[in-house]
């Protein structure tokens, strides 16, 4: 059994003369984004890898994850203005040591990609986290194997 988490980024602003790639995060996303790592290790979340969109409010989001898990950060291309296949393609590249991977990337590709492998209706929010389990031993698995939401946690809902 797998465990795949999808990591919407944290609320990014837009400065003047930025452009898309190298947009920073803002103040409220900074939050959110301490505030839903330490939710998910509160809750005993277990994650193996993290795997970000090497654009900056991406990978500054995983980054802040990564103050609460200390774990290996690996960025991929692939998931900056990602389309299902993208993740698909970063997800059959894992090594099957990893049981359990987050990755960090935008929409509209993550909701896309999360409403392709479930029967739910998503529309990440920014700092949306979504969890399904994924029935194989290994990656190259993915496709075939059966797929079940696990959680989707919302920074607003959060306690």
């Amino acid at each position: 059994m797998k465990t795949l988490i999808l990591v919407r980024h944290a609320k990014s602003d837009w400065p003047e003369d930025t452009e898309d790639f190298d947009r920073p995060l803002a103040e409220r996303g900074i939050e959110n984004a301490h505030k839903m790592a330490a939710y998910l290790m509160q809750n005993g979340i277990h994650i193996d890898q993290f795997i970000s969109s090497p654009a900056l409010r991406a990978l500054h989001t995983c980054e802040i994850f990564n103050e609460t898990y200390h774990i290996e950060i690996l960025t991929n291309r692939k998931l900056y203005n990602a389309n299902e296949s993208n993740f698909e393609s970063v997800i059959y590249d894992l090594n099957d040591d990893v049981n359990s991977v987050a990755m960090f990337s935008h929409n509209n590709g993550i909701s896309n990609f999360a409403n392709m492998i479930s029967e739910q209706i998503f529309s990440f929010p920014t700092c949306g986290v979504g969890a399904f389990s994924i029935d194989c031993d290994s990656w190259s698995e993915f496709e075939n194997a059966d797929k079940k939401l696990l959680f989707f946690y919302e920074p607003k809902n959060l306690k």
